[in-house]
C-alpha cells in the first residue's frame, strides 16, 4: 500500500503529495552491535593455523604432477574455501587445464554416442554426472553441447537424487541442485561444503582441521568488521552502498518530481547544499581523505561518475512515474536499468583502496562499461524486478521489467517471468564469455572477481524472494 500526504508549503501556498512506503523498520536492529570486541584469534589458534596451512602445502606440492589425485586435492580445497591461501600453487599445476582459463566444448563429446546421445554408463557414476553438471554452469552462447549437458544432467540428478543412501553424497547433490556453482555465495557455499565434506568417509582429517579453523578465524573476523567496518574497501564500498540505497528511496518513493530535477541537477551542478546532497558530498570527501593516504585520491572521481549515472538513471524512473505512470519499452528500460541497478557503480567503488594493482588504465577500462559488467548490471536489474515487482506495485511504485514486457509484447505475468529468466540465463552466458576473454595481463583476475561476487550476492538475495527489501 502506498500512503500519500498532502502538506502546504507555508512560503507560496503549494500543496505537495508525498508518498511513503509501507516499509516495517529494519528486522536486524542493533544486532550487530553485539559483535563488537570479539576476540581474534590468540596465539595457540594462530600457530596452529600455519602448522596446517603448511601440512597442506607439502600435500599440493608432493602431489605427482597431472595426476587425477592433485586435481582431486585442488577441487577439495577450493570447495572448503581454503584456497586463498594456496593461489601460487593452485596457479602453476592448473595453468593449462583449468582455474578460469577456457577449455572448448568439444571436449565434452566423447560423453555422447556416435548418434549424438549421452552414453548410458553416465547415469550410473554420480560423481561424474555432477562435475559435468557444474561444468554446463559456465557455458557460452554457441556451446549447444553445454546446453545438452546441463539438461541432462539436472534430469538425472533430479532423478538420482530421492534413491542416494550415501547421505554425503547426496547433500551434495541436493546442494549444487538448488543453488548452482556460479550463484552461490563463496562463503556461504564453502560452509555448507565444510559438513558436506566431515560426511565422507574418505575424508583428509587435516585438510578438514584447516578449513573448519580458517573459515572459524575468518568469520571472527567478519563479525568484527560488521560492528566496525575497519577495512578502508569495505568501508567504502559500504558508504557508497548506503548512500545509494537513501536515494533510491526518496526517488522511488518520497521525492517529488519537482524536488528530484533539482536535486538531480544539484549533483551534476555542485549547487546545492539539502542534507542528502551535503551528505553524499561528505561520504566522498571521507572516501578521498582515505584514499589520500595511498597516494591515490584521485579514484575517487571514477566513482563520482558512476554515482551520477544512478543518479540519472533514478531520476529517470520517477519521471515514468510522474508522467501518468509511463511504461517504458524493454529496450529502453533495460538501458536504464544497467546503471539503476546499482552495480556499475558498486563494482567501480569496489575496487578503490585495493593498492597499486588499480591503475588508472584499469579504471578507464570499467568505465568504458565493458560487457561482463553489463552482463552483471542487467542480471541484477532482472533477478531484483522479478522478485520485489509485486510488493513495488502494491506501493505504487514505477513499472519494473515484468510490467514493461508485459505491456510491449502483450505477455501474461506468467509468461514474463518466464522469458525474463531465459535473458537471465543468457546474460550470464555473457559474463562467462567475458571472463574467459579479458586480457588477465591488463585487468588482473583478482579485479574481476568482484563483479562475479557480486553478480552472486544477487542471485542470493533475490533467488526465492526479495531478501533485501523484506
Amino acid at each position: 500500500m502506498l500512503l500519500c500526504i498532502q502538506t502546504v508549503a507555508a512560503d507560496h501556498e503549494v500543496i505537495i503529495t508525498r508518498c511513503y512506503g509501507n516499509h516495517h523498520p529494519t528486522v536486524w536492529g542493533d544486532h550487530f552491535l553485539t559483535y563488537a570486541n570479539l576476540p581474534r584469534a590468540n596465539e595457540g589458534e594462530k600457530k596452529q593455523h600455519e602448522d596446517l596451512k603448511e601440512e597442506v602445502r607439502k600435500m599440493l606440492v608432493m602431489a605427482p604432477s597431472k595426476s587425477l589425485h592433485k586435481l582431486d586435492l585442488i577441487n577439495t580445497i577450493q570447495l572448503l574455501g581454503v584456497a586463498y591461501h594456496f593461489e601460487h600453487e593452485i596457479e602453476e599445476s592448473l595453468s593449462y587445464m583449468q582455474q578460469g582459463y577456457y577449455v572448448s566444448c568439444d571436449a565434452f563429446r566423447k560423453f555422447t554416442n556416435d548418434q549424438g546421445n549421452f552414453k548410458k554408463e553416465l547415469i550410473n557414476n554420480v560423481h561424474g554426472m555432477l562435475s559435468l553438471y557444474e561444468a554446463a554452469q559456465f557455458r557460452v552462447h554457441g556451446e549447444e553441447i553445454f546446453d545438452e549437458t546441463l539438461n541432462f544432467t539436472t534430469t538425472q540428478l533430479k532423478l538420482i537424487l530421492p534413491k542416494l543412501s550415501n547421505s554425503h553424497l547426496a547433500q551434495q547433490v541436493a546442494n549444487a541442485l538448488k543453488i548452482t556453482i556460479k550463484d552461490g555465495i563463496v562463503r556461504v557455499e564453502r560452509r555448507k561444503y565444510i559438513s558436506v565434506y566431515q560426511q565422507n568417509q574418505n575424508h583428509n582429517q587435516v585438510l578438514l582441521n584447516f578449513a573448519k579453523l580458517d573459515f572459524n578465524i575468518l568469520q571472527r573476523l567478519h563479525k568484527n568488521e560488521l560492528s566496525d567496518i575497519t577495512s578502508v574497501a569495505r568501508k567504502i564500498l559500504a558508504k557508497i552502498s548506503y548512500i545509494t540505497c537513501i536515494i533510491d528511496d526518496t526517488c522511488d518513493i518520497y521525492g517529488t518530481l519537482d524536488e528530484l530535477t533539482q536535486f538531480t541537477r544539484a549533483i551534476e551542478r555542485t549547487i546545492t547544499i539539502t542534507i542528502l546532497y551535503c551528505h553524499l558530498l561528505d561520504v566522498y570527501k571521507e572516501i578521498e581523505k582515505e584514499l589520500a593516504n595511498e597516494n591515490q585520491s584521485f579514484l575517487v572521481d571514477y566513482s563520482i561518475i558512476e554515482m551520477k549515472k544512478v543518479l540519472r538513471a533514478y531520476f529517470q524512473e520517477a519521471e515514468w512515474y510522474y508522467n501518468k505512470k509511463e511504461v517504458p519499452r524493454m529496450e529502453q528500460y533495460m538501458k536504464n536499468g544497467i546503471p539503476s541497478s546499482g552495480y556499475l557503480l558498486l563494482a567501480t567503488t569496489s575496487w578503490l583502496a585495493m593498492g597499486n594493482i588499480t591503475t588508472k588504465d584499469v579504471f578507464d577500462w570499467i568505465g568504458t562499461e565493458p560487457p561482463i559488467l553489463v552482463a552483471s548490471c542487467c542480471i541484477t536489474r532482472l533477478l531484483n524486478d522479478r522478485s520485489s515487482h509485486e510488493e513495488e506495485q502494491k506501493r505504487g511504485d514505477a513499472a519494473s521489467s515484468i510490467e514493461c514486457y508485459m505491456n510491449e509484447y502483450d505477455v501474461t505475468k506468467e509468461e514474463a517471468h518466464i522469458k525474463l529468466r531465459n535473458k537471465i540465463e543468457n546474460y550470464w552466458k555473457d559474463l562467462n564469455e567475458e571472463y574467459f576473454k579479458v586480457d588477465v595481463t591488463i585487468i588482473p583476475r583478482v579485479l574481476l572477481m568482484p563483479i562475479i561476487n557480486l553478480t552472486r550476492v544477487v542471485e542470493f538475495m533475490y533467488k526465492d524472494e526479495d531478501a533485501y527489501t523484506f
